[in-house]
């Protein structure tokens, strides 16, 4: 069945050792790639931890306002992804690809201190940052896939996000001691993250292998890919299946900025302690990531998807439920880093075997651009709510929505009818 090769690992080969496969060490480029996203998520959620705080209280931003820039964050330059990833499979430079987005989003911190008070500016430069986002995540993501056995795609996502959440554990651990340090000084914060994606670039020259192993090093073994081609991935059921279904889920997603937002609003935190509302999403993060990786090897990977949505749906009635104090924040913060740790790598993984070798990057770049799209809009959409019912009734709103993409997730992707053994050739 279609789910089996994509979701479950092979079996293992006689005489190879069950019990020594799986504690196998993941390779050392996906360790490279953990080492660059967890630099580069210490200098990411600096800045991610503060910015709420900086837009809403600081400049006195509205929901609306508040939704646009945060659905730019992720969204607004959604399509420049699959430009990246296209290009990335095409010259067969995913390294250089990626590196040019780390480069951007280091530089946008500085973009930050030029920006000053206005909106206008800090809104491009959240999305050049975000520009910067989308054109590394899919080569980095594909050179994770191409350096990894299909059966071991699991733990290799679960290894890479559980480092980087290490990153985003320590970055706004980061922010808050810099503002210790300083005092409510944004723009100390903006700088000590730009020299920290600098040096995640750095890393990622020295250590990150551009082709992994059986990728002709001249790529003469097959023709370049053509834009024909590449978009003609959306014309196969699995991978048009998975890019729908990726955009249904992005619109159940409203933003780590509003949940913690709603969080500050219900305990009435101070400011200084805001910062460390995403610390404890990241922890749950880092502790789930690498153990829900390996289940989904074992039992499926989108069983774990569904979970990790479910999850996400639960954190959403808490932050309008009745429970209260720190028990809020600790259910509330678990669910959260539970979601991201069943969903985030996981999906990729899921799509992995779907998608041929010499478009593997132009594909997951295709999944993430149907994600980061409906991210912009239900931005957007939950600001509006939020302004017109309220907070608590948009976050209702926000649970049912999660509930309704999970039924139509199933229907896509575990429907008997569209259920396939044939593998795609690698």
């Amino acid at each position: 069945m279609y789910l089996s090769t994509v979701s479950r690992p092979v079996a293992d080969e006689p005489g190879s050792g069950p019990r020594r496969r799986r504690f196998a060490m993941v390779s050392g480029n996906v360790v490279a790639l953990g080492t660059v996203s967890l630099i580069t998520d210490v200098s990411a959620e600096m800045v991610a931890a503060v910015l709420p705080l900086y837009l809403v209280l600081g400049l006195h931003l509205s929901p609306v306002a508040f939704g646009v820039l945060d659905g730019v964050h992720t969204g607004a330059t959604a399509l420049l992804r699959v430009v990246g990833g296209f290009a990335a499979d095409r010259f067969r430079r995913r390294k250089l690809i990626a590196g040019v987005g780390y480069a951007l989003s280091a530089v946008a911190k500085l973009g930050l201190l030029l920006a000053g008070r206005s909106i206008p500016a800090i809104g491009a430069v959240i999305a050049v940052d975000r520009l910067g986002k989308g054109v590394r995540s899919a080569p980095r993501d594909a050179l994770i896939t191409l350096s990894t056995p299909p059966e071991a795609l699991g733990r290799a996502f679960g290894v890479h996000r559980a480092m980087d959440s290490v990153g985003a554990f320590l970055g706004p651990l980061a922010a808050f001691a810099v503002l210790l340090v300083v005092g409510q000084s944004y723009d100390a914060v903006f700088v000590t993250s730009f020299c920290v994606a600098a040096l995640a670039v750095v890393v990622l020259v020295l250590f990150v292998r551009e082709r992994p192993a059986g990728e002709a090093a001249d790529g003469s073994n097959d023709p370049k890919v053509s834009v024909r081609e590449a978009f003609g991935l959306l014309r196969g059921g699995p991978a048009r299946r998975l890019v729908l279904a990726a955009t249904m889920l992005g619109l159940a997603t409203v933003g780590d900025g509003f949940v913690y937002l709603l969080l500050q609003r219900r305990l009435d935190l101070g400011l200084r302690w805001f910062p460390l509302l995403a610390v404890g999403t990241s922890l749950a993060y880092l502790v789930l990531a690498a153990p829900l990786g390996v289940l989904a090897d074992r039992i499926g990977r989108l069983p774990v998807v569904i979970g990790g949505y479910t999850a996400l749906g639960a954190t959403y009635l808490l932050l309008a439920g009745p429970v209260d104090g720190w028990p809020l924040i600790a259910l509330a913060l678990t669910l959260y880093g539970a979601f991201y740790a069943a969903t985030d790598g996981v999906l990729i993984a899921l799509a992995g075997p779907v998608l041929p070798a010499r478009l593997r990057t132009t594909g997951i770049a295709l999944v993430q651009t149907g994600q980061a799209l409906a991210y912009l809009v239900s931005s957007v959409l939950f600001g509006l709510a939020w302004q017109a019912w309220g907070p608590e009734n948009a976050i209702r709103a926000a649970a049912l929505a999660v509930a309704g993409v999970l039924v139509g997730t199933l229907l896509l992707l575990a429907s008997p009818s569209r259920l396939t053994t044939r593998r795609v050739p690698r």
